[in-house]
């Protein structure tokens, strides 16, 4: 039996008081994300791609997906998703990544994409240091992990660089803004696992064949 190319879509979504008045086009976003994924699934028979959602705010972090097959993943709705206290970012991100990592490090054949989604910068992390974070992001570079930063209300490429993030998208926190964020987002998922098919690298410009586009 022909084992598949793993993909893992690992996605940190902000679930502090401030995306509260987002909530409703995020919620959207997401399900667009998992439909968008079934999608290139389809079109990708050689690829499976599995689908890791982590919601985080000051009350800590919550899994909501971990290594869930896309063809089985359900959408999330405002009961799951409530938005509250603060922006631990850092800790959030530590936690995910040590999650995730337990399951791929002694595979072969996979690429991991890391989407982070907040409307704010680090504010209340206990356990990692930005420092940390950027040690640990230019680690797992090397190891076929790829990483991109969508955000509002504050410096988001300036942000993303301090933690070794190059590919980034900031958005207005408006319906039409952020639903031309999620389409943009969706099509750079598409030219990703089509390199994966070419064997090109990974690791940066995910959003710059979609740039080109427009």
């Amino acid at each position: 039996m022909e084992t598949k190319h793993q993909v893992h879509n690992l996605i940190i979504l902000d679930e502090s008081g401030s995306m509260e008045s987002i909530k409703k086009t995020i919620i959207e976003g997401f399900n667009e994300i998992v439909q968008t994924v079934k999608g290139i699934e389809k079109e990708f028979p050689e690829q499976k791609h599995f689908i890791s959602l982590v919601t985080f705010n000051g009350y800590g972090q919550k899994i909501l997906h971990f290594i869930d097959p896309v063809s089985k993943l359900e959408q999330i709705d405002e009961k799951r998703y409530q938005p509250n206290a603060s922006t631990p970012l850092y800790d959030a991100i530590g936690f995910s990544f040590a999650k995730l990592r337990q399951v791929v490090e002694n595979a072969t054949d996979y690429n991991v994409l890391v989407t982070i989604l907040t409307d704010g910068e680090e504010n209340a992390s206990k356990e990692y240091t930005g420092i940390a974070i950027k040690k640990l992001i230019e680690e797992l570079k090397l190891n076929r992990w790829t990483f991109t930063y969508i955000g509002a209300d504050h410096d988001v490429e300036k942000f993303a660089a301090s933690i070794s993030i190059t590919n980034t998208i900031h958005f207005q926190k408006n319906e039409a803004n952020m639903k031309a964020m999620f389409a943009r987002e969706s099509n750079s998922r598409a030219n990703y696992s089509q390199k994966i098919r070419e064997k090109k690298d990974t690791s940066d410009d995910f959003y710059k064949d979609d740039d080109s586009k427009k």
